[in-house]
């Protein structure tokens, strides 16, 4: 047997979450919406699917679906122009004769009855039979080979303006459970009826952390977190012990959740950060973007310390939990250091012991306009021992102001007196304490070969080579030439 599944919404009910997303690879509780329908598929013994995508279908095939392996089944793509009429669709398929064939969109949440319906469907009298719901995009259809008209039914599943349902054909299997993800609402709502076990046959993946707690693989999230209702975090996400969950709430993968933040009846979406002491109540969050689905408000946040994205396409516009966590390590273990980067300054002849610049690094807690949301004040002891003169510094790496590893940080007039594209490449990435800049190059060597060395390293980054700059770092303690008075 043959599924044909519509994928081609283009989703405009549910901007904007589709600047990011295209609809059937929406997630759901840690799933994209298509996934779903496959799994059904599958369990129900079918292993041939055909696919109708919009000019999304790069994402959904090559870079997340592929040829379908991972299931055990074969996926194909067919391309539409987006929410066509089913009817226009079939016209230009070629699926071969003497199949049967099932039909059904794959960009809804349904409640997964396929199995159960192919069996009461092979013995029905009649070429055709539907599983129906009262929105008849959820149905599913099953054709024989030789049925004569398939047009009229399948546009019962047309996005826009479905038909109505067929008089005759009607199993005794019902959908029970349908949410068409028609608006961002409901969006929100199968998320969370997913977690909560209100949509029957689908389960929550991932290891038990706690009653009512669900982790992906590679989440770091504490049993404390979940102050009351259900949760489920995605794969790699951290969650601060200090975080806290209240009520049913969804966490995508990759998600940063900083210190004390509070989310309640919410769901984050994929690469977001939520800053500290953030409360998030009745709403989606998708990257910078605060959905709120009670009032209908949708609010693009600015500032980075309250919501960002950690795609790396919005460049430096998160702290990082590690980082920071790391920084407070380090500075306890430089302390005995300190001591000596005092004396070292008091012998600066006359000097304060001291020194203060304004630097422009990844985000300031304290901005009050956008043009001053990235500067900070950086410190640094009165002595030209580079290994004690910038000691300081952790302070800024624990405050986010730094990354551990990144480009270096350039002064405003420096950083406003860029003009050439290349020089704008570092933008791509975080400000940091160390990296080739800082390690290789002296805080007096000319602009533009500071901000080539930087350009170098955006393009040739990876966490291997981060790591080695920081191991590179910690080496300079033992250096010599890092305890010599600089010229």
């Amino acid at each position: 047997m043959l599924a044909l599944v519509f994928a081609d919404r283009l989703g405009a009910e549910l901007a904007p979450l589709t600047e990011k997303f295209s609809v059937p690879m929406l997630p759901v509780a840690g799933k994209e919406l298509l996934i779903y329908s496959i799994e059904e598929l599958v369990a129900a013994g079918i292993r041939d699917l055909v696919i109708v995508v919009t000019a999304h279908g790069e994402q959904i095939g090559a870079s997340t679906l592929g040829d379908g392996e991972r299931w055990g089944c074969s996926i194909r793509y067919v391309l539409s122009r987006g929410e066509e009429a089913p009817s226009d669709v079939w016209h230009r398929l070629n699926l071969g004769e003497g199949k049967a064939l099932l039909v059904l969109r794959g960009d809804v949440m349904r409640t997964p009855v396929a199995g159960e319906f192919l069996e009461q469907a092979e013995t029905q009298a009649g070429n055709f039979a539907f599983c129906g719901h009262e929105d008849t995009r959820g149905n599913l259809l099953h054709l024989h080979p030789d049925f004569p008209n398939v047009s009229s039914l399948l546009d019962t599943l047309r996005w826009e303006s479905p038909s109505q349902q067929p008089e005759e054909g009607h199993c005794d299997c019902e959908i029970g459970v349908l949410n068409s993800l028609e608006d961002l609402p409901a969006f929100h709502r199968a998320n969370l009826d997913v977690i909560a076990g209100r949509f029957p046959g689908l389960s929550v993946s991932g290891r038990i952390v706690a009653l009512g707690l669900h982790a992906g693989r590679g989440a770091k999230v504490y049993s404390k977190s979940l102050k009351k209702g259900v949760a489920y975090v995605g794969a790699n996400s951290r969650i601060h012990p200090e975080a806290e969950f209240v009520g049913e709430v969804v966490v995508g993968r990759d998600v940063l959740v900083d210190r004390a933040a509070t989310i309640r009846d919410s769901v984050m979406l994929p690469q977001t950060y939520v800053g500290e002491l953030v409360e998030v109540a009745n709403a989606i969050v998708s990257s910078n973007y605060l959905i709120r689905v009670d009032t209908g408000a949708i609010l693009k946040i600015s500032d980075a310390f309250l919501l960002g994205n950690l795609g790396g396409k919005e460049g430096r516009s998160s702290t990082s939990l590690w980082d920071r966590l790391t920084g407070i390590l380090l500075l306890v273990l430089s302390l005995p250091l300190w001591p000596i980067a005092a004396v070292a300054a008091g012998f600066a002849g006359g000097a304060p012991m001291i020194r203060s610049k304004i630097l422009v690094g990844n985000r300031s807690p304290h901005s009050v306009t956008e043009s001053t949301s990235n500067r900070f004040t950086a410190r640094h002891w009165s002595t030209t021992v580079p290994v004690l003169r910038y000691l300081p510094r952790l302070l800024a790496v624990i405050q986010g102001n730094l990354r551990l590893v990144g480009v270096a940080p350039l002064s405003p007039k420096e950083s406003e007196s860029r003009t050439e594209e290349w020089q704008m490449v570092r933008d791509q990435v975080p400000v940091g304490l160390l990296g080739p800049t800082q390690l290789n190059l002296s805080e007096n060597s000319p602009l533009e070969e500071r901000l080539l060395s930087d350009a170098f390293y955006v393009r040739e980054q990876s966490l291997r080579k981060n790591l080695r700059y920081l191991l590179q770092g910690l080496k300079m303690l033992f250096n010599g030439a890092a305890w010599r008075l600089d010229a």
